[in-house]
C-alpha cells in the first residue's frame, strides 16, 4: 500500500481541518489500501468536494459527502446581547490590576455567562483574566480555558525522608538534569529521539477523529515526556505534613522528600485554542472588539464538540507528560512513589451549581470541591501547599493556582537583577540548577506566596507545605529574549 496521506498534505489542498479532514483521510486510507495511487486517491477526494450531494448515498464517501453539505449550508448567527451589566461576582484577594477586574466584567456581560469568580493570584491573560473562573450554560469559550490547555500540578511522595536529598544529593541532580527538556529542543535537534518517551495515549483513536488531531499527532510524539517554557519547572522539595491525610497513608507531622512538576499541554493545546478561538471569532463577528477574545462555541453545535473532544485529548496529553516524567525522574534517581497528588487548571468542566448544569472554566484557577486535594505552588525559593477543597459555592469550588503575579513579566525583568535572585535564593538554601533561568521567574516577580493564601481561607485549607530545595526550569535564552510584545503572564 501506498505510504497514507497526512493532515498537512491535505491542508495544502485547500481541505478544511476538522471532521470533514478526518472523513477524507478515512476514505483515502481505503483507497490507497485498494491499490490506488496517491494521484489518483487525490482526483476522487476532490470529485466529492467539487459534487458532494452526488456521493450522499456512496458507502465509502457518504459521511465525507454530508460534512461537505453541511459546511455548504449557510451559517448565521443572531446578535449576541452583550449585557448591559455584568452579572454579580465574588473577588477573592486585593490589589489587582485595573485590566485584570476589566476582564472579568466583560466576561460576565457575555449572554452565556451565569456566574463568575476572582482567586487572588488573578492578574491579566488573553479572555478570560488569569485566576478568573466563569459558568458559562451549554457553550465554551477557548481563551476562557486559555492557551496552555489542562497545565497542571503533580506531587509524587516518597517513603525517604527531605535528608535524601544530602545523601544522594548528585544523584537526585543528574536525575532531573538529564530527564527533563524544557521548550523547544524537541525542535531544534537537542532532544535525542532515543530519549522519547512511549505512551498508551499516543495510540488513543480519538487522534484520529479530527483532522487538526491528526495534524498533531507528531508533534505528541515528539513532545512527550517534556515541559514547556515560561513558569513551568521541575523540583525535588521536601514535604511537611500539616495534619493527619488518610487518602495518602500520612500523618501529622510526618515529612517526605517529594518531587514537583508544574506543566501543560505544550504545542498540541496552544494550536487547538488558537484554532478554535478562530473559529469562534468567525461564528459571532458582530461581537464588540472588546469581547473578540471570548467568543463561545455552542456545545451542541459541531465546532463546540470538536473543541469539546480536542480539549480532552489535550488534557490527557499534559497528564501523560507529568506521568512519564515522573516516572523516568523517579527510576533515574532510584525511587518509588509512594502517593501522588495531580490537578489541573486552564480546562473546562461540565458541573452542577445551584442545581444547574453549568461549564466551568477554570483559567489559573484550581478545583476545589469539598474534599478535593489540590496542588497549589508557590515560587521557586518558597513553599507551596498541598490543599484541601472546602467547596465555597460562590467560587464555583475553585482556589487559586499558585501566587499570582503583581506586575508584567517586563516590568520584572526590568526591577530584578540575578543577583538579587540569587541572594534569595541563596537565603532559603534553594539550588537552582540553569542559573541562566530568566529573572521574570525569580521569587522577587511573584506575589507574597502565603498572604494570597491566607486570602482564600474559605475556599481551601492548607494540611502539608513542600519547600522547593533544587529546581530545574527553562534556560532564559529559550523563552525570554524573545522579540515582539510583552506575552500575557500565566
Amino acid at each position: 500500500m501506498a505510504r497514507k496521506l497526512t493532515g498537512k498534505e491535505l491542508l495544502a489542498e485547500g481541505w478544511p481541518p476538522g471532521p470533514i479532514m478526518g472523513a477524507a483521510l478515512e476514505a483515502a486510507d481505503t483507497l490507497l489500501a485498494d491499490k490506488l495511487d496517491r494521484g489518483e486517491v487525490l482526483t476522487r477526494l476532490n470529485e466529492v468536494r467539487q459534487a458532494p450531494a452526488q456521493f450522499r448515498s456512496d458507502p465509502l464517501f457518504g459521511v465525507l459527502a454530508q460534512r461537505l453539505i453541511e459546511l455548504e449550508q449557510p451559517k448565521s448567527s443572531p446578535p449576541a446581547p452583550i449585557r448591559e451589566a455584568p452579572i454579580s461576582f465574588r473577588v477573592w484577594g486585593k490589589d489587582f490590576e485595573p485590566q485584570t477586574l476589566q476582564q472579568l466584567e466583560n466576561a460576565a456581560r457575555l449572554p452565556v455567562s451565569e456566574a463568575a469568580a476572582l482567586m487572588p493570584d488573578g492578574h491579566p491573560g488573553y479572555g478570560l483574566p488569569i485566576g478568573g473562573v466563569l459558568g458559562t450554560e451549554n457553550s465554551v469559550i477557548p481563551y476562557g480555558v486559555g492557551v496552555d490547555i489542562a497545565c497542571r500540578m503533580r506531587l509524587s511522595i516518597y517513603d525517604e525522608p527531605p535528608s535524601f536529598i544530602q545523601a544522594q544529593g548528585d544523584r537526585l541532580r543528574k536525575a532531573l538534569l538529564f530527564n527533563t527538556r524544557f521548550g523547544l529542543g524537541e525542535r531544534d535537534g537537542e532532544w535525542d529521539p532515543r530519549n522519547r518517551r512511549d505512551h498508551p495515549l499516543l495510540d488513543d483513536p480519538r487522534w484520529r477523529e479530527l483532522g487538526l488531531l491528526r495534524h498533531l499527532h507528531d508533534k505528541a510524539v515528539r513532545q512527550m515526556g517534556t515541559s514547556g517554557t515560561s513558569n513551568h519547572f521541575a523540583e525535588w522539595a521536601a514535604l511537611n505534613v500539616l495534619e493527619d491525610i488518610p487518602q495518602l497513608g500520612l500523618h501529622a507531622g510526618d515529612t517526605r522528600l517529594c518531587f514537583v512538576t508544574h506543566s501543560g499541554s505544550r504545542g498540541i493545546g496552544a494550536t487547538i485554542a488558537q484554532e478554535y478561538t478562530r473559529i469562534a471569532k468567525d461564528l459571532r463577528p458582530e461581537l464588540p472588539k472588546q469581547f473578540h477574545e471570548l467568543a463561545w462555541l455552542d456545545l451542541d453545535s459541531e465546532a463546540g464538540q470538536e473543541y469539546w473532544l480536542a480539549m480532552q485529548v489535550a488534557g490527557d496529553f499534559a497528564s501523560a507528560c507529568h506521568l512519564t516524567i515522573h516516572q523516568t525522574v523517579s527510576a533515574a534517581a532510584g525511587l518509588q512513589p509512594a502517593a501522588f497528588v495531580e490537578n489541573h487548571h486552564n480546562f473546562a468542566w461540565e458541573e452542577t451549581h445551584g442545581g444547574k448544569k453549568l461549564i466551568v472554566h477554570r483559567k489559573g484557577a484550581t478545583p476545589a470541591a469539598a474534599g478535593e486535594l489540590g496542588v497549589i505552588p508557590g515560587t521557586m525559593a518558597d513553599q507551596g501547599y498541598l490543599v484541601l477543597g472546602l467547596g465555597n459555592a460562590a467560587s464555583l469550588n475553585s482556589s487559586s493556582h499558585g501566587a499570582g503575579r503583581p506586575r508584567s513579566r517586563t516590568a520584572s525583568k526590568q526591577m530584578i537583577t540575578r543577583h538579587q535572585r540569587d541572594a534569595y535564593l541563596k537565603q532559603r538554601g534553594v539550588e537552582l540548577l540553569n542559573p541562566d533561568a530568566g529573572v521574570d521567574e525569580a521569587p522577587q516577580a511573584y506575589k507574597n506566596p502565603a498572604e494570597v493564601m491566607a486570602q482564600q481561607t474559605d475556599l481551601v485549607r492548607p494540611i502539608a507545605t513542600f519547600q522547593p530545595l533544587i529546581v530545574m526550569m527553562s534556560s532564559d535564552e529559550k523563552f525570554g529574549k524573545k522579540k515582539g510584545k510583552d506575552k500575557k503572564r500565566r
